[in-house]
């Protein structure tokens, strides 16, 4: 295992996390570095782009290089351009905030998104992650996995709200109403006060998990009889995306 390379990439991704430039002593800091290690790993980093020095105050920041090979990677992803129609469809319908989300690990990562037209609305980005057993198309996913995969969440678990989940019990009941009604649904918000959602999973080809496509909204505006409403449409969606990825037994 080249350590050398592990430092570069805590490194970059230390830059990445933070909202502001960093210095030396800062970074060298945070992760336990010599002070010469870091400016040498900076200095690395800045020859072949992907860090930038701020010489007014001595500073370092990631350039967009990072996000390039990112966008590279996201746009050679067929589910996004597949998805994109049905995500349109499900947004006009509901006229709520759309989510097209992965499972990595215990997290969702957002990868794509519509925002609603309404001036209260649900607040994510894409790229953010959420933990997947407080949201709605993180629920979605673990539906489609075994019942042994939730195990992975019991050093996760903490009350981001006062509806959060927060032992594998209830956990496991919830995934298994979700797989009973063929989708899942967060009422009251159990990682964001005051968001109610519903999503379902995505399969591709050979029945595998894919991602999830989700609605979310204000609990003020979707109660539980609009939330029964939208998990229609949201069905839909994912079946049609389901199938447009080659999944025969979604059509």
């Amino acid at each position: 295992m080249d350590k050398a390379f592990i430092k570069g990439l805590r490194l970059i991704e230390a830059l990445a996390l933070s909202e502001t430039p960093r210095g030396v002593t800062d970074l060298a800091t945070e992760l336990n570095l010599t002070k010469s290690n870091t400016h040498r790993l900076l200095a690395t980093l800045q020859a072949q782009g992907y860090v930038q020095q701020i010489p007014t105050y001595s500073t370092y920041q990631l350039t967009t290089r990072i996000w390039e090979l990112g966008s590279h990677v996201i746009h050679r992803m067929d589910l996004i351009q597949v998805a994109r129609p049905a995500m349109i469809k499900l947004a006009e319908q509901t006229g709520e905030t759309v989510h097209l989300s992965l499972l990595e690990d215990t997290d969702v990562v957002y990868v794509d998104k519509i925002e609603s037209t309404h001036h209260i609305r649900a607040h994510t980005r894409v790229g953010a992650r959420a933990p997947a057993f407080a949201v709605a198309t993180g629920k979605a996913m673990l539906c489609h996995k075994p019942d042994s995969y939730l195990e992975r969440f019991t050093p996760h678990f903490q009350r981001y709200t006062e509806t959060t989940l927060t032992t594998l019990a209830e956990l496991r009941a919830d995934i298994s109403t979700a797989r009973a009604q063929g989708y899942s649904s967060v009422l009251l918000g159990e990682w964001r006060d005051g968001v109610a959602a519903c999503a379902c999973v995505i399969l591709g080809r050979s029945d595998e998990l894919v991602g999830a496509i989700g609605m979310s909204g204000p609990d003020s505006r979707i109660k539980r009889k609009q939330l029964k409403e939208c998990s229609i449409y949201v069905v839909d969606a994912a079946h049609s995306i389901s199938v447009a990825l080659g999944n025969t037994s979604r059509g």
